[in-house]
This record gives structure tokens, sequence and C-alpha cells, in this order.
């Protein structure tokens, strides 16, 4: 009995020691573990809701006409301004043609007007001459009328040529005028100033543009995807084909907006891409967008309406990867999950 005595005080310590470490110190030990966790909490965000992005530019054609030509294949990459389909330029080049011809025509019709107008000049001088000579006849044979020596007839046959000779000369003064307005105000202005030559030169210069545009080249570089068909008509400004660029792909992450509190531009960023789970690609925030996700959308939300329920919105944050030499190629469209490194640390202060 004296040994069941001893065992039972020598439980009542133990007894307490547990007790003292479920209600105290276990307790304790979860609380630091918590606030620890606080404290070292917050300083990443992350989410799958993200995507891979690239410039999707849809080809068009300039000017209308048939596919003559197509000049890459499906999937294929390709290089700023590498051709990638011909529209037959027949049509373009009969406009050329017409267009020269016209220009041609406009030089030899402003040239044979010079020559035209040095020609008058020539006869205004002439009939100048013609006319100093008749006023003088004129002024001849009213002397000899006052004198009583020749009829009246005669005087006024002299009077009457003096004044077509005059009349003659006014006439030919009008047109002189008339053709410098014709060539631009000055005869000795060159034909390439004057305003016909310069419209026609307009007209060959547009029939040159359309024909340069019937060679439809890459705007941008990347891949090229649903071609045209030869023989395809093709209307001008009909999308023809679909141009993915591939020289700066980025990442478009959709965070919740309670996420981005403290979201800076320049922050560091993880990127797993699904298509390649064992690769990461180092990234930074390139920019937040300016507006949510919902307010892009073809038929925006009206929370002014009766039925309505707060929804946590999303807002995209463009990320910019970092594309190290030997990375392996991205598709536009690849799922991904991102990591942003804030910097963010948390305060005891903060639970206050």
């Amino acid at each position: 009995m004296t040994e069941s005595i001893a065992s039972s005080t020598a439980a009542v310590p133990a007894r307490r020691g547990r007790r003292l470490l479920l209600l105290i110190v276990l307790p304790l030990c979860l609380l630091v573990g918590v606030l620890m966790m606080y404290l070292h909490g917050g300083r990443y965000v992350e989410t799958d809701n993200a995507y891979v992005r690239a410039d999707k530019v849809p080809v068009s054609a300039e000017v209308s006409g048939r596919v003559a030509q197509v000049l890459v294949r499906e999937n294929q990459h390709v290089e700023a301004g590498q051709p990638l389909f011909r529209i037959d330029s027949a049509p373009f080049d009969i406009a050329v043609a017409k267009a020269e011809a016209q220009r041609g025509q406009v030089r030899a019709d402003l040239a044979a007007l010079q020559a035209s107008y040095h020609e008058t000049r020539a006869q205004l001088a002439l009939r100048q001459t013609r006319s100093n000579f008749s006023q003088k006849e004129e002024r001849r044979q009213a002397q000899l009328l006052d004198k009583q020596y020749i009829s009246a007839a005669t005087f006024d046959t002299a009077q009457q040529a003096s004044d077509v000779a005059a009349q003659e000369v006014r006439v030919l003064e009008q047109e002189l005028k008339r053709m410098t307005e014709m060539l631009g105000g000055s005869v000795d202005t060159p034909i390439e100033s004057h305003p016909s030559f310069k419209a026609a030169q307009a007209e060959l210069d547009d029939a040159l543009l359309n024909q340069r545009r019937a060679l439809v080249r890459a705007s941008i570089a990347g891949t090229v995807s649903n071609l045209p068909k030869p023989g395809q008509y093709l209307g001008a400004g009909t999308m023809a084909l679909a141009l993915v660029g591939s020289d700066a792909p980025w990442v478009e992450a959709n965070f919740p907006e309670t996420d981005l509190t403290h979201v800076r531009p320049g922050q560091a960023v993880e990127v797993h891409i699904d298509l390649y789970p064992d690769q990461v690609w180092h990234a930074s925030v390139e920019s937040l967008s300016p507006a949510t996700g919902s307010e892009f959308s073809v038929i925006p939300a009206q929370n002014a309406t009766g039925n309505w329920v707060k929804i946590v919105q999303r807002i995209p944050v463009r990320i910019q990867l970092q594309m190290e030499e030997g990375a392996p190629p991205l598709q536009a469209g690849l799922s991904t999950e991102v990591e942003i490194d804030t910097g963010y640390r948390r305060k005891l202060t903060d639970l206050l």
C-alpha cells in the first residue's frame, strides 16, 4: 500500500506537466507559429489565371484583286518585310502605263504652250511695228488733209488702218496674258512646277503605289496562319491571313483586385508555363491595366440595377518575359502560373 501511495504521488507532477504542455506551451507555440506566418505572409501574390500573349496582326490587302501567288507556307516563321503573297498586278501595270502617258501628254502640251507664247510675242512685236507705222501714216495724212492735198476718204482709210493695228496689238497682249496664266504665272516657270504636271505626277505616283501594294509584306516578325488560296479574290481591307508576332511575347495575368495592393511596375516575377513544367521563366511587372476586365467587356455589368451582388473584380497585369538564349518557343494563349514578389513586409502594428 505504501508503494501505491508513492506511485500516485509521483504521477501528480507528471499529469501537471502534461496539462501545462497542452494548455499553455502548445497554444503558445501555435500562436507564435501563426504570428510568424502572418509576418512573413503577404509578400508574394500568385494566380493561375494568366496566359501568354503576343502581337496578333490581321494582314489585309490594300488593293483589290485576285491572289496570283502565295509566297509562304502555313505556320511558317517570317521576318519583318518578307513578302507573303502577291496580287495580280496586270490592272496596276496598265494604270501605271496610262498615268505615264498622261504625264507625257501634259508635258508636251505645256511645252507647246510655251512655244506658242514665244511665237505670239514675236507676232506682237510685228503688230506693234505695224501699229507705229500706221499711227505715223495717220498723222501724215492728217497734215495733208489740213492742206487739202488729199480727200477725206483717203484720211479715213489711214485712220482705220491705224485703229485696226492698235486693236490687234491689244488682242495679242491679252492673248499673252492668258498664256502666262495658263503657264502658272510665268513662261519661265519649269514644267515640273506647273499644277497640271503635278496633278499628272500625282496620278502616276498613285498608280505606282498601287502597283507596289500588289506585293503584300509582313509588318512584323512572326508566324503566319490561315493563308489565302491562289485565285482567291480579295477586296481592299479584307483580312487575308493572321500574323502572330514572336519577338516579344508577354504574360497577361488577371489578379483579383484585393491582391494588387502592393503590386508595382518593375517587381520581379516567376512564371511557370504549363507546356514546360520543368522550366522557370524570369519576368517583371511591366504595367497594370487602367481598368478592370469587366470594363472592357462588350456588355459591362449594370451595377445600378436593384439586383446587385458584389463580386471581386480582376485587373489585368502585363508581365514582360525575359527571353533567355536557348529558351523554347512560346505560343500565344499558353496557360501559365505567375508569382509576383512585392517585397512587402507585414508588421505587428498592422494587427492594431
